[in-house]
């Protein structure tokens, strides 16, 4: 076992490297699934050492590691059962030897339907082992495969998924019809993106990955579908400050936004700038917002902007504009957001920002936009639940129309510059879906891209910076964070060991 990988691929070069890693590197295949079926079982062994197991094997090698554990478990001496929705001389290849070496181990293999979550009053209840469907899902699941994963769903035991949750798409993360719901997946030989965003972190819970031994140069020169961000970019990004360092060193965030009635939302965005490093952060907004601002963080240089006109001197001051939070859709909005974008300056956009920009939209290249999903539905004339069935499709449509770099939030942020291989964002938790949590990461985009000049990594960057400082603030409660929680956290983040 190890940590995620950062390579992400999908299902199509999981496949290859199976391929090549048997043919190319002479490792039987019969020999990787009893490694990834041993993966399995010594991963749900120690989480649950005790309780009886259930195993539901399906079609296809995911039923053949299936197999596996339920031998491994016999000769464990755990109590297992098997249950299977394709009769196991049914099966070919690998999994029908590993369905033959089971039943030569003394297993016994029961039909579907069958009670899978039943266990007396006095015991827990079983552990179920998902081995239904693996990788090549292409349609919904139906019929017994359907119930299966409901019955799943439904059991009151802990659920380990084999490879992929069964009814998730590998590709993307979404749910063909029904899917399960896992507390724990084994994932191997190559990490699935669509594990990690949209509904797959929901659906996997805690994530695996095992190579099998497979060698790395099988990788060499399969297509990734994404590459998941460490703290590689963050040092990249955010070296070591020389001992003579000073402010303007460090860049000039100018904050455009608290409109009307939401002075936080600025306040918030300013403040993430500060903590996340920026020499130098002013905020503008309606003269009315001036002073709570300020009264509530004193380092922020607040200028109160009756017009557009008076943003000139600010714009010779800044190097990086962070554009929309709490700007609101007003008259005044859209001349301040207007002077802003030709202002010649780097700009990070979210929130209304982004609002008015699908409402006229332009393509430039020096800018991050970092839409939610509903937001990039607007811009892309689009629907949500279109753009979280594919969210690598969205985020390459967002910088293929609009330029520069776009970042789609959500459960694994994708982080898009032209036509690069996308990023994803494999931190972060579900207590961050509260107000603010936007204009907390657009200041800490802006901070970086001040410091290191460069506005793909620095959003790649503050992507990262964020969603650690999130699951830092978060801790073990998630319900109830503030996205001020994560100020103190960012200032932690950005000064990596």
């Amino acid at each position: 076992m190890s940590g995620l990988p950062e390579s992400l691929y999908a299902a199509a070069g999981v496949r290859e490297l199976d391929r090549r890693t048997i043919e190319d590197f002479d490792v039987p295949g019969y020999t990787l699934m009893c490694r990834a079926g041993a993966a399995t079982f010594h991963a749900l062994d120690r989480r649950w050492p005790e309780r009886p197991l259930k195993v539901i094997c399906g079609a296809g090698n995911n039923a053949g590691d299936g197999y596996v554990i339920a031998r491994l478990a016999l000769e464990a001496g755990r109590q297992v059962d098997v249950i299977a929705l394709l009769e196991p001389d049914r099966l070919g290849g690998d999994a029908l030897t590993a369905a033959q070496d089971y039943a030569d181990a003394g297993g016994v293999v029961g039909p579907w339907p069958a009670d899978i979550g039943g266990g007396s009053a006095d015991d827990d209840p079983p552990l179920i082992v998902d081995a239904l469907l693996g990788t090549g899902l292409d349609r919904d699941v139906g019929g017994r495969f359907a119930e299966a994963v409901t019955a799943i769903n439904a059991a009151p035991g802990p659920v380990v998924a084999v490879d992929i949750p069964s009814g998730m798409q590998a590709d993307t993360g979404r749910v063909m019809g029904v899917a399960v719901s896992a507390d724990l997946t084994v994932t191997f030989v190559g990490m699935k993106a669509g594990l990690l965003t949209g509904r797959g972190p929901a659906l996997c819970g805690e994530i695996l990955f095992d190579d099998l031994g497979a060698p790395i140069a099988a990788s060499e020169g399969v297509p990734l579908r994404a590459r998941r961000i460490t703290s590689t970019e963050i040092r990249r990004c955010l070296p070591p400050r020389p001992a003579d360092a000073h402010k303007g060193l460090s860049g000039h965030v100018l904050v455009i936004g608290g409109g009307p009635g939401m002075p936080g939302a600025a306040r918030l965005a300013g403040e993430a700038a500060l903590r996340a490093g920026a020499g130098l952060v002013s905020v503008a907004t309606i003269p009315e917002h001036v002073a709570v601002i300020a009264a509530a963080r004193p380092e922020l240089m607040c200028a109160g902007v009756r017009d557009a006109a008076d943003l000139a001197t600010l714009f010779e001051r800044a190097s990086v504009i962070a554009l929309g939070p709490g700007l609101g859709q007003s008259d005044w909005a859209g001349a301040v957001a207007d002077a802003a974008l030709a202002s010649g300056l780097p700009v990070v956009l979210d929130a209304d920002g982004l609002n008015l920009l699908a409402a006229a939209p332009r393509n430039r290249p020096d800018w991050v936009l970092t839409p939610h999903p509903g937001e990039a539905a607007r811009l892309l004339d689009s629907d949500t639940d279109t753009i979280q069935r594919d969210r690598f499709a969205a985020v390459a449509r967002l910088a293929e129309r609009y330029g520069g770099t776009a970042v789609l939030k959500g459960a694994g942020t994708l982080v898009q510059t032209g036509d690069e291989t996308p990023w994803l964002c494999a931190a972060g938790n579900p207590g961050m879906a509260v107000a603010g949590m936007g204009d907390v990461l657009t200041g800490t985009i802006a901070a970086v891209a001040a410091q290191c000049k460069e506005l793909g990594p620095a959003a790649r960057c503050g992507v990262l910076i964020h969603a650690r400082a999130g699951d830092l603030a978060a801790g073990t409660y998630r319900r109830g964070m503030l996205a001020s929680d994560l100020l103190g956290p960012i200032r932690q983040q950005v000064n990596p060991p």
